[in-house]
């Protein structure tokens, strides 16, 4: 009787764990390490070269992991495909029903004397009349007056602050927040903010809502409590790694504060992603009048929200997409959602219907060029102001009507040129070749520009500071 033929080993690479126990046991060098990782694991399998080996099994024996070295029958190579098991048997078996989106309500405010705040107390406000009732942060100057005004207030609305450990678990704890289905917000300053920003892409990855107010200060490094704008560049270009993008709000006045603070709320579930509210240091310790809404929301919860109750238990949110096909195709959906975004675009102008003079500004330093504007006006020079309220999407359209008439262009910013930048990116993608020379008035480390040096610049078109 002819001896059975012993079958030869058949590697699953998406089962090997790499671990060599089967390099030690093989007497005939038949396997080694591959070079390359396994886009599926993450893990560098073993590869076979079968061309000495004698079919001793010892291999197979010494694998620890089930489906990795098994006998290869005839065909089984050829045939075997591996599935996801998600795809094989489709969705789980749930007598869950289908989830529907709970609406939020909007119930009416008693019309109220204004009160006279200052900007985070302000944007606080606007968060609690927005139905945020969850809060986290670490205490940070120039913000921390926000963070004090939630601690105090949420536990009598029947919400919830946490002092976190660091940044780094505050925006953590909004994202289990954000997942299931809640407003949620946190107050910080530039180097906090620095800290959040892998929690911000997880949450953009997973299409996560959710409201971060950067009171912007003095940096780079641990700089000083002074305000600054020099956190542009971060918000809408360097929100954590990967495809990020999110809308940037700039308020400047304690009233934006607290009407863009609610208007982010918004934003960020109608989209489905963070919105960031820039403000700056002057601007969060000002005091100002602001006239509350009539209106205030009582948040529902959506049907996509992992809730924790019998509606929403088949809901799963997460950032991770292993295949890089799966991974493309959100990308390819995350950027369409970016430019839906589009029409979220901005802007203030003042007396730019006839502006020569047209200066660009947002937050604080749009307050001082709007007063150089009227100074400018009274002396006869036609100077507009051309404010964008949104620095992402940036206003681009406006803007080019803004300055259809003007001769000279001034950017007034408390950073080294990172407004400038985006104006003269938005300028480019828009098409936009020709328009005059752009002049600045910059101040940076915490001072702000002067009217004094507006006007100087504007007068005499001399260099304030390069």
């Amino acid at each position: 009787m002819a001896l059975k033929e012993r079958p030869k080993p058949f590697l699953l690479p998406e089962y090997c764990k790499g671990c060599g126990r089967c390099l030690d046991a093989c007497a005939k060098d038949c396997i080694h390490l591959s070079d390359q990782i396994n886009p599926l694991t993450g893990l560098v399998p073993v590869e076979l070269d079968l061309t000495n080996c004698n079919a001793c099994g010892l291999c197979m024996d010494a694998c620890p992991e089930p489906y990795g070295l098994r006998p290869a029958h005839e065909g089984e190579i050829q045939d075997f495909e591996l599935e996801d098991p998600a795809k094989i048997f489709g969705v789980k078996p749930s007598d869950a029903p289908e989830p529907v989106d709970l609406p939020s309500e909007v119930l009416p405010l008693p019309r109220t004397e204004p009160l006279v705040i200052k900007g985070t107390y302000a944007s606080a406000l606007g968060a609690l009349l927005a139905g945020c009732r969850h809060v986290y942060g670490y205490p940070i100057t120039p913000s921390t007056e926000g963070a004090e005004l939630m601690a105090k207030f949420l536990p009598k609305l029947d919400g919830t602050f946490i002092q976190a450990v660091s940044e780094v678990a505050t925006v953590n704890m909004m994202y289990g927040t954000a997942g299931a289905g809640l407003p949620t917000m946190t107050f910080t300053s530039s180097p906090g903010f620095s800290l959040m920003l892998e929690g911000v892409s997880y949450m953009i990855g997973a299409e996560l809502p959710g409201v971060f107010v950067n009171v912007m200060r003095g940096g780079p490094g641990l700089g000083n409590i002074a305000p600054e704008q020099a956190d542009i560049k971060l918000a809408c270009h360097g929100l954590g790694h990967g495809n990020t993008r999110a809308i940037v709000l700039a308020p400047a006045t304690p009233q934006e504060m607290l009407d863009l603070t609610m208007l982010a709320f918004e934003l960020s579930f109608k989209y489905r992603n963070p919105v960031i509210l820039l403000g700056d240091g002057y601007l969060g310790q000002m005091t100002g009048k602001v006239q509350l809404p009539e209106t205030m929301i009582k948040p529902g919860i959506p049907k996509w929200a992992v809730y924790g109750d019998a509606m929403h238990r088949k809901n799963v949110i997460t950032s991770i997409f292993l295949t890089e096909s799966d991974l493309e195709a959100h990308n390819v959906h995350l950027n369409a959602k970016y430019e839906a975004m589009q029409v979220e675009a901005r802007a203030e102008s003042f007396l730019c219907d006839d502006a020569e003079v047209v200066l660009i500004a947002c937050n604080t330093p749009a307050r001082t060029a709007k007063g150089a504007v009227q100074e400018l006006r009274h002396q006869g020079i036609k100077a507009g102001l051309f404010r964008p309220v949104t620095l992402w999407p940036f206003p681009v359209e406006e803007l080019k009507a803004a300055i259809h008439s003007a001769q000279r262009i001034v950017v007034v910013e408390a950073s080294a040129g990172q407004l400038e930048d985006e104006i003269r990116l938005a300028l480019s993608k828009a098409g936009v070749r020709q328009f005059p020379e752009i002049e600045n008035v910059r101040r940076m480390g915490g001072v702000l520009p002067q009217q004094s040096e507006i006007m100087t610049r504007v007068l005499g078109r001399k260099e304030v500071l390069a």
